[in-house]
């Protein structure tokens, strides 16, 4: 019997091997591979398409290395994709980052700067429940609401805690494909699920229990619900 094979994609940003790491922790000898190779992306069963960094950097490099054929093929082909933090932002339509950046447009919304929402800077300004002011970027653990029932979240309680690193966040134009929220300062969206892709803002490898549970749950996956 065949491995199963997952392919990390590599386009120079994204914090690749801890995700690589996460995964054989969850499923020993399985068959990583970390590559910028569309064709062992198109023959993997399971994708997942990080990202790091500065969004024009991103998606200059992936539109250079073709990531973003890779990626639609993925999409189109109904295999499981779990896009991890600029992996999600980078399949919106557009991002504020970056004086403004055309993104691969899969999904419909746009990334926004908190700092830039009026209703955040009103939030800072009273400080926060624990009396501490909001500071951007937002780094930490915080709660995740679940808002649709979905395979990735088998065994990850309500309100999970989860691990996040980032200064721009999605606002998501349909409700429908909301799959969690997060709420600092504003409520934003934490994770999207439209067939057979999960996109999360936050960093399943950094999650610690039910990071490693979702990974379970996406290796699980056929790509159905």
């Amino acid at each position: 019997m065949n491995r199963k094979q997952v392919a990390v994609i590599d386009y120079g940003m994204g914090n690749l091997h801890s995700v690589a790491s996460a995964l054989k922790h969850v499923a020993p000898g399985l068959d990583v591979a970390v590559t910028s190779d569309n064709e062992v992306i198109a023959n993997a069963d399971h994708v997942i398409f990080p990202g790091v960094g500065a969004i024009r950097d991103c998606i200059g490099e992936i539109r250079k290395q073709q990531v973003d054929l890779a990626v639609s093929e993925v999409i189109q082909s109904g295999k499981p994709l779990l896009a991890i933090c600029v992996g999600l932002q980078a399949l919106m339509d557009y991002s504020e980052e970056n004086n403004g950046v055309d993104c691969l447009g899969a999904f419909p919304g746009k990334v926004k700067f908190f700092s830039g929402n009026t209703q955040f800077n009103a939030a800072h300004d009273e400080g926060s429940s624990s009396g501490e002011h909001l500071k951007v970027p937002h780094m930490g653990w915080n709660n995740v609401a679940q808002k649709m029932d979905h395979p990735l979240w088998h065994n990850i309680e309500e309100g999970g805690r989860f691990y996040f690193v980032h200064s721009y966040y999605v606002q998501c134009e349909d409700p429908s494909i909301v799959a969690g929220e997060c709420h600092y300062g504003i409520e934003f969206t934490a994770a999207i699920a439209r067939n057979n892709v999960f996109a999360a803002q936050f960093h399943p490898e950094k999650s610690h229990t039910n990071g490693l549970q979702l990974l379970e749950n996406f290796l699980k996956w056929n790509g159905k619900w």
